[in-house]
């Protein structure tokens, strides 16, 4: 990004247009440009995480190269948005050096009159200039750890560390919430993507950005925020996040600590889901739509205790609390 920039971008006062990187299925990644043009973006929800594929908001030069795997321009009322058709953007794709697959999408966008006969041709350089660098990291690795830095060889063990290769499950309970490796290792989430996964364990249908945006943040919550948030989840869970709408997947559905204690109650393993429960759902919450999670969680519990009818159980639990 900081050689792409130095080609394409204008972070100047009076810069208009975008410099966009995003990933082969359209999400963003990337956004260099003047507070002005990041502005006028974050309007049109062209920020981080968003998805610009086709599915995600009709056609644009993002999408276009995402379906056909070639450059494409689109200029104005091209865009099915309407806000959109004062801009037009130019893309093409990044491909791998090796297999020739689009790995990315290189974008540059803004008002109208930001175009220019050079545009696409400027693109293409960029494209050229990220290709190359992407093979001389390839080569630089390919001569063995001993060639890097030691500062390089931090960075990628640090990486490496922190990296799940699947995530078998979430621990949601308490205040220390992680996501969980089938090795059993386990990654810290910050309490906000803590938040946003609770809400997508509580329901397999899925959300919209809008909903969570609403559940986390109340009125003053924006689709845009939980985009950006979503991207930085999608580093930690891979596939086991779904798009479109936003949902757990399949391997990960009902895998939470949280899932476990509900499943135990339901099966009337009383005991079991009383130990299981370890403490209240994100203790240091306070979303509007985590607080009735973790009091219905709560609740389910001390009912199942109850209807036990084992006053030793009622006992432990009434001094737990």
């Amino acid at each position: 990004m900081p050689a792409l920039s130095e080609l394409l971008s204008d972070e100047s006062a009076n810069g208009q247009h975008l410099l966009v990187l995003a990933d082969a299925s359209g999400e963003v990644l990337w956004r260099v440009g003047s507070r002005a043009a990041l502005r006028q973006a974050d309007g049109l929800e062209f920020v981080e995480g968003a998805d610009w594929s086709e599915a995600g908001v009709g056609p644009n030069a993002i999408s276009e190269v995402v379906l056909s795997g070639r450059a494409a321009q689109i200029f104005s009322a091209e865009h099915l948005v309407r806000t959109h058709h004062d801009w037009a953007c130019t893309a093409s794709p990044i491909r791998d050096a090796d297999s020739g697959a689009v790995i990315g999408v290189l974008n540059v966008s803004g008002p109208l009159n930001t175009v220019t006969a050079d545009s696409m041709r400027m693109v293409k350089c960029g494209v050229q200039l990220a290709e190359e660098l992407l093979r001389a990291a390839r080569r630089e690795l390919g001569r063995g750890s001993q060639l890097m830095t030691a500062g390089r060889s931090a960075a990628v063990l640090s990486v490496a560390s922190s990296a799940l290769t699947s995530v078998a499950s979430l621990a949601l309970l308490g205040d220390s919430p992680g996501a969980v490796g089938g090795d059993g290792r386990r990654v810290p989430l910050s309490l906000r993507r803590a938040e946003i996964l609770a809400l997508l364990d509580s329901r397999d249908r899925g959300w919209s950005a809008d909903e969570l945006a609403y559940a986390i943040h109340g009125e003053t919550g924006l689709a845009a925020t939980i985009r950006i948030e979503m991207h930085r989840i999608r580093h930690v869970l891979g596939e086991a996040l779904e798009s479109t709408p936003y949902r757990l997947g399949p391997t990960l559905r009902g895998s939470s600590d949280v899932g476990r204690v509900l499943r135990l109650v339901r099966e009337g393993q009383v005991v079991a889901a009383l130990a299981a429960h370890s403490a209240p759902l994100l203790v240091r919450s306070t979303a509007g739509a985590i607080e009735p999670l973790r009091a219905e969680l709560t609740s389910a519990v001390g009912a199942s205790v109850r209807a036990s009818g084992d006053a030793e159980l009622v006992r432990d639990r009434d001094g737990e609390q």
